[in-house]
């Protein structure tokens, strides 16, 4: 805890200054372009990969990156869908960013039979991912390596596939007043792959990768 204390000291003396204006402009609105949906996860840190400063971001976390699908009551697990509705009914973010990560925690629990004894609540949120773990088993991996792979990627696609099944995201995206993408961040290397929603295809984004139009 003394690692956060010092950490608070340094950003006001430090860091803060150094961007001033931009949290004096930041007081009382946020306009935020994109809302970047990730895992949890303490080694994936949204604006350190993103490049972006305070505002920039709507950042939406949980286990796993999900995006639990639709339903008629939507009476359940209110909190991540109300944090996307937030920022793209009030705040009129113009990209959503669905991102998963390499050695995924909650993909890996898909695979345990073991996993989360005593974590009622995280067992029946890892329950949504059974379709990921579904759609994997239809391709048969033969290592367990390329079926965490295949799971984490998978995984990012369903969740895209559960965020169109929302009646207010899914009339934006269809009159082009909002984007959709796709990230797989390799932890390890530091490269992040871009899923093509056309080709349904993975690629790495380098310098020459063509700029969002």
């Amino acid at each position: 805890m003394d690692k956060l204390l010092q950490g608070a000291i340094k950003f006001k003396e430090e860091d803060y200054n150094e961007h001033k204006e931009l949290y004096e402009s930041l007081k009382k609105q946020q306009n935020p372009e994109t809302l970047f949906i990730g895992c949890a996860d303490s080694r994936v840190v949204p604006n350190l990969i993103t490049g972006t400063l305070p505002g920039e971001l709507f950042v939406v976390r949980n286990v796993g990156n999900i995006i639990p699908p639709y339903t008629a009551q939507n009476d359940t697990y209110l909190a991540t869908i109300s944090a996307i509705e937030y920022a793209v009914v009030l705040l009129g973010v113009k990209n959503i960013v669905v991102c998963g990560h390499s050695n995924c925690g909650a993909c890996k629990a898909l695979y345990d039979e073991h996993f989360g004894a005593n974590t009622e609540h995280l067992q029946k949120w890892i329950e949504l991912l059974h379709p990921v773990k579904e759609q994997v088993a239809l391709l048969s991996p033969k290592t367990i390596a390329k079926r965490i792979w295949l799971t984490e990627q998978i995984n990012i696609e369903v969740q895209i596939d559960n965020l169109l099944t929302h009646p207010f995201i899914k009339e934006k995206f269809q009159n082009d007043e909002i984007k959709i993408f796709g990230w797989y961040y390799i932890i390890e290397t530091g490269e992040i792959m871009n899923y093509d929603l056309k080709t349904k295809e993975f690629r790495v984004i380098k310098s020459d990768y063509p700029q969002s139009k």
